[in-house]
Order: C-alpha cells, then sequence, then structure tokens
C-alpha cells in the first residue's frame, strides 16, 4: 500500500485527515484537527471512531443518566408535601421523561436510527481535555487540534441533557397543573423551578470535570449511597429492623440504596473476572445491617431530639 510521505505530525492529537483513496494509494492531508467522529492512531492518522462501547462507557453513561432523574425525584419529594398525592404521578412522570430523553439520544446519535452508538476507546485523562494540548511549533503560532478523542461520550451527555429539559417542559408544567390540587400555587412548580437551576449546573459539571468523573463516578456512587442512606436512616429514626418495615416507602429507599450500591460495585470491579467479581455483590446489605446492629449504641432518635431542644 503506498501512502504519501509528509513531516510528522506535531502535538498529542493533531492528525492527517484521509483525503484520497484509490486502490491501494492513499493521500492524507496536512496535519490538524481531526473530523468528528474521528481520533488520531498511534502513526498521527485521523481513524474513524468505529469500536462499541465498553462495559464501564456505558456504566459511566448510564451515571450520567441518573443524575437529573435522582434530582428531580428528590425536589419533587421535598416540595409535594408529605400529604400531597401528586408526588407519585410526578416520580413516574419524570422516569418517562428521562427514559424517553435517553432512548431519543440513541437513536439521534450515530448511527441514526438505532440504539447503538459507535465509539472511540478512552485511553487516559487528557482524552477529555484536548483543548489543552494544542501544539505550538514556533512558540508563537498555536495548532488548533481540539476535537472529541473520546466520541461520542463527551457531547451525547450534553445531547440527553437538552432531550431531558425540552421533555420536562412540555410534560410536566401540564401535569403539575391537573393533579397537585393539595399544593399552593407558589409550590405547584418549584420542582420544575428547580430542575430550570440543576440542569445548567449539570451542563457546566459535564463541560469542565466530565472526564474526572468518568474515572470517579464508582467511588462517588458508593460515597453517596452511603452517606445518604445513613442521614436518610437517622432522620426517620430506624433503630430496628421493625422500624423499617412499617413503612414501604423506607424499603423502597433501601433497596434503591442497595441498587446504587451494587452499581458502584460493578463500576469499580468493572466484571473483568466474573466468577470473581460478582460474590462482591454480596456485601450491599453490609451497611443497611451494621447501621441497624449499631443504632442502638448511639440512638440517633435521641440525638435529634437533643438537637431540635437546643442542647
Amino acid at each position: 500500500m503506498a501512502v504519501d510521505i509528509q513531516p510528522a505530525c506535531l502535538g498529542l492529537y493533531c492528525g492527517k485527515t484521509l483525503l484520497f483513496k484509490n486502490g491501494s494509494s492513499e493521500i492524507y492531508g496536512e496535519c490538524g484537527v481531526c473530523p468528528r467522529g474521528q481520533r488520531t492512531n498511534a502513526q498521527k492518522y485521523c481513524q474513524p471512531c468505529t469500536e462499541s462501547p465498553e462495559l464501564y462507557d456505558w456504566l459511566y453513561l448510564g451515571f450520567m443518566a441518573m443524575l437529573p432523574l435522582v434530582l428531580h425525584w428528590f425536589f419533587i419529594e421535598w416540595y409535594s408535601g408529605k400529604k400531597s398525592s401528586s408526588a407519585l404521578f410526578q416520580h413516574i412522570t419524570a422516569l418517562f421523561e428521562c427514559t424517553m430523553a435517553a432512548i431519543i439520544t440513541l437513536l439521534v446519535s450515530d448511527p441514526v436510527g438505532v440504539l447503538y452508538i459507535r465509539s472511540c476507546r478512552v485511553l487516559m485523562l487528557s482524552d477529555w481535555y484536548t483543548m489543552l494540548y494544542n501544539p505550538s511549533p514556533d512558540y508563537v503560532t498555536t495548532v488548533h487540534c481540539t476535537h472529541e478523542a473520546v466520541y461520542p461520550l463527551y457531547t451525547i451527555v450534553f445531547v440527553y441533557y437538552a432531550f431531558c429539559l425540552v421533555l420536562m417542559m412540555l410534560l410536566r408544567p401540564l401535569l403539575v397543573k391537573k393533579i397537585a390540587c393539595g399544593l399552593g400555587k407558589s409550590d405547584r412548580f418549584k420542582s420544575i423551578y428547580a430542575a430550570l437551576y440543576f440542569f445548567p449546573i449539570l451542563t457546566v459539571l459535564q463541560a469542565v470535570g466530565g472526564g474526572l468523573l468518568y474515572y470517579a463516578f464508582p467511588y462517588i456512587i458508593l460515597v453517596l449511597s452511603l452517606v445518604t442512606l445513613a442521614v436518610y436512616m437517622s432522620a426517620s429514626e430506624i433503630e430496628n429492623c421493625y422500624d423499617l418495615l412499617v413503612r414501604k416507602k423506607r424499603l423502597i429507599v433501601l433497596f434503591s440504596h442497595w441498587l446504587l450500591h451494587a452499581y458502584g460495585i460493578v463500576s469499580i470491579s468493572r466484571v473483568d473476572r466474573l466468577e470473581h467479581d460478582l460474590p462482591l455483590l454480596a456485601l450491599v446489605p453490609t451497611p443497611a445491617l451494621f447501621y441497624l446492629f449499631t443504632a442502638k449504641f448511639t440512638e440517633p432518635s435521641r440525638i435529634l431530639s437533643e438537637g431540635a431542644n437546643g442542647h
């Protein structure tokens, strides 16, 4: 195969784009930025992203997809009130919005029309921040080679958040207006107003810290799920198994946290060796059991009552 010989590319992410191919002859352009959906190989040629996402990539996308859903549920529960019958319908609507947004995002991604995406493999942290690696050969002129080396893991999250926001604005106000009769007019739409704040925050978080989140999200899930479970059980004054079983809502919260524990464990282990990693899931109930066994020594109800009395 004949390939034209040109000076080597400078920079970590600069590459040469294929201009013309005729049989065994390939002609490449000058060194520069790779087109969208391509990244440089070891020989500094831009190659299309044709690989399938790894399990860890899907788990990362699942984590980013869960963030708005969990925040929706939190603010719906926060603003609905204990006696409001609208909370359940809003929870279901939020789940429907995020599910439909995820499906639409996959359908509009390359290849279009199928629930499948092609991607480039993440090799190192710098793949997420190619704008920091534009070379300056003469220390004056900068060769701009910024592109999505982790295609499409970076931009697909923004597309998903956009669809989540659009679907929420189309569906949620109508639902809240119909069923949230138990709430005051000023409280009905507070969960929607909250979303208008946290979606920009999530967008900035992905834009700035997407690469860091990619490597840290399993540990973030485990730490936050452990902390929130402990806070919930202490705030609900759960000190034994009977207190846990007396309300269905408490069981739902417990099982939800167990799912998050399992998600974090699978993400950390990546299930590289199935027979060795799956037994780790037996650790999922451990934090809750440890709390129940040690609650009698700390007496959360006494601590809460003393805090309320100002002692």
